[in-house]
């Protein structure tokens, strides 16, 4: 499913580079629900960003479902990820002025669905996350745990097999956050490969495994501090 091979990535810092990810080499399997937990500019954001296909690698192999994609244009990354990929983001990024039902919809246009499909898959996704009584309803009207099962409905309309959830329960209370979790968890059970970054090792030990990154660098135990 995903695997990375002695990953590189820099940025340019003035006139020299931070080394963000160094020799990075990892296997997530399909099925399979790992955390990746890290400290702020650990680069575990940045690993997040090469497997959801939104940055690529200095140096290195990313091979996803058996393809290399590092060498991959944008328009080819794009495509990736609308076929294979879908984000949850601590931001629930709803737009303000639609819907529920129209937020889920949106990236659905941009496919070839007639309105009945969209409409079913919608209302079906909806209904997945337990907001069918809320579609009508715009995101100033909904709490923070009831956007962002909009913003994972948006996710599972697309029908994507890696779910990459970046800190998903961060701006929510602890009962919102555990619903969330549940959904999550019922998501993985369900059959979706899922990659969550956290800092919250509560919500990190939800996962089957767990990934750590420091300084750039990834290990299947704990780093020393």
């Amino acid at each position: 499913m995903i695997r990375l091979k002695h990953i590189y990535k820099s940025y340019p810092l003035g006139d020299t580079a931070v080394d963000v990810l160094q020799d990075v080499s990892l296997h997530i399997r399909p099925r399979e629900f790992v955390s990746i937990l890290g400290p702020s500019g650990s680069g575990k954001s940045t690993l997040m960003n090469i497997i959801g296909c939104l940055d690529v690698p200095d140096s290195g192999d990313y091979l996803l479902d058996g393809e290399y994609v590092d060498d991959c244009t944008e328009d080819q990354l794009s495509e990736i990820r609308g076929k294979k990929i879908g984000f949850i983001f601590q931001q629930f990024n709803l737009l303000p002025e639609l819907t529920a039902f129209e937020n889920v919809e949106m990236p659905l246009l941009y496919h070839h669905l007639t309105a009945a499909q969209r409409r079913e898959r919608v209302e079906a996704t909806l209904a997945q996350v337990g907001l069918s009584d809320r579609m009508d309803h715009r995101p100033s009207q909904l709490s923070g745990g009831q956007q962002q099962r909009v913003a994972i409905a948006r996710v599972l309309a697309m029908e994507p097999s890696i779910i990459l959830a970046d800190e998903p329960t961060g701006n929510l209370d602890s009962a919102s956050g555990k619903e969330i979790m549940d959904i999550i968890q019922g998501l993985w059970q369900a059959g979706n490969t899922i990659v969550l970054i956290t800092h919250d090792t509560q919500v990190a030990d939800q996962a089957q495994r767990k990934i750590y990154v420091r300084d750039g660098k990834v290990s299947g135990k704990e780093p020393a501090l």
